[in-house]
């Protein structure tokens, strides 16, 4: 699973969030899909400009990351780049185009998990805070907070 770090979860948290408030959303759009809504919020490109570095290549993201190679000179393997240097693996990538990590499917109401559908918006964004509070957990648990003493009460001020 992806690395667990501030600019991760802030990634999906953002996603999530852009999604929600009906952001264009077609799974069948490279620039608008799952992958494509990480990537735009990852590299700042458009949707269409996402979408026509990977019509560059034959494929879904699936076969795109298949077919990923750093150093083919293709400007979807420098999309992916900058998704994999912001903490994302391939197989985070993959199963987030399906929804089907099975780790953050297992976090899920067993209702919604149930009925997960990889191409609904709301499906997307519920993936996306799932995996986000996954990760998020760890870095909570390993912070400690201070143990605060109490005020002592100060003795009431005389107008005279």
């Amino acid at each position: 699973m992806a690395i667990s770090t501030l600019p991760v979860i802030q990634a999906l948290r953002a996603t999530a969030q852009r999604l929600a408030t009906q952001a264009p959303y077609q799974w069948g759009h490279m620039g608008s899909c799952n992958c494509g809504h990480l990537a735009q919020t990852i590299t700042h490109l458009t949707k269409a400009e996402i979408h026509s570095r990977a019509m560059q290549r034959y494929g879904d993201w699936e076969r795109q990351l298949i077919d990923y190679c750093p150093s083919s000179g293709l400007p979807i393997d420098d999309t992916i780049d900058e998704m994999l240097a912001a903490g994302f693996t391939r197989q985070d990538l993959a199963h987030l185009e399906r929804l089907s990590d099975p780790v953050i499917r297992g976090a899920l109401p067993l209702e919604r998990r149930n009925a997960l559908r990889h191409n609904q918006r709301d499906d997307v964004v519920l993936y996306l805070r799932t995996w986000a509070d996954l990760l998020e957990q760890p870095l909570l648990q390993a912070i400690t907070l201070p143990t605060l003493l109490p005020i002592p009460a100060l003795a009431p001020v005389s107008a005279y």
